[in-house]
């Protein structure tokens, strides 16, 4: 007689939770509210925090190494070097002095996000024309008013494309965070592969990957809302 599947967060069982079914809808649907919303919120959560607070530091990288030719080389090699560091050993390096905490799996997603940001920010700046900036010199605009009127517009696209790499990176990557806390879809994951019960693994693993399509898409349309220019360049 075989042993009967240990089921994680076990409810009234289906036929389909009974038999242990490849996924059950019932049992899916049954734990949407007290088990995939909360974990999917958290997922999210983590997601955006990571992603916002790289923007910003790479952002402020980029434009100092726009303006300051010297520190694109440390700022860049930093950055790369931190992106080639495998995620469980960033935690593990964090975990003494952060703890098992959110600030830790934090710091390391945004260490993460700083390359891809950095290096698309700065790309996008240095392509701008030479001469839609020596255009914008000559009406008396400001090396500050140049960056925010004419630099960081028509770098838009390549801003817009590293956030989108960044992103669905960081959402695959907060699942890996469940080594650390008990938070977001990872932590559904972990917890299922310890079981032979298989909607958990599948549904938690569907709604990853369906947010990171969905961040993806919600970036392509904002980027085409910022940048109708670039339609009309393609359409001409």
């Amino acid at each position: 007689m075989s042993a009967a599947p240990v089921i994680p967060d076990y409810g009234s069982p289906s036929a389909c939770v009974a038999n242990n079914s490849t996924f059950c809808m019932d049992w899916f649907t049954a734990h949407w509210s007290n088990l995939f919303w909360p974990a999917l919120v958290q997922h999210i959560e983590l997601t955006v925090i990571a992603v916002v607070a790289g923007f910003v530091i790479a952002f402020l990288m980029a434009v100092l190494a726009h303006f300051q030719g010297w520190f694109a080389m440390p700022a860049s090699a930093l950055s790369s070097f931190l992106y080639t560091v495998p995620p469980l050993a960033l935690f593990q390096l964090l975990v003494p002095v952060t703890g098992f905490s959110v600030l830790t799996v934090e710091i390391a997603l945004i260490a993460y996000s700083l390359y891809l940001l950095f290096t698309t920010i700065l790309t996008g700046l240095r392509e701008v024309p030479e001469d839609a900036v020596r255009a914008a010199r000559g009406m008396g605009l400001t090396r500050r008013q140049i960056l925010f009127k004419v630099e960081l517009p028509m770098s838009l696209p390549s801003l817009v494309s590293g956030l989108r790499v960044t992103t669905v990176m960081t959402i695959g990557t907060v699942a890996i965070a469940a080594y650390v806390i008990d938070s977001g879809l990872g932590s559904l994951i972990l917890k299922a592969l310890q079981s032979p019960f298989n909607t958990q693994f599948i549904g938690a693993g569907a709604l990853a990957v369906i947010l990171a399509l969905a961040a993806d898409g919600l970036l392509v349309l904002a980027g085409r809302l910022l940048t109708p220019w670039a339609r009309s360049r393609k359409a001409a």
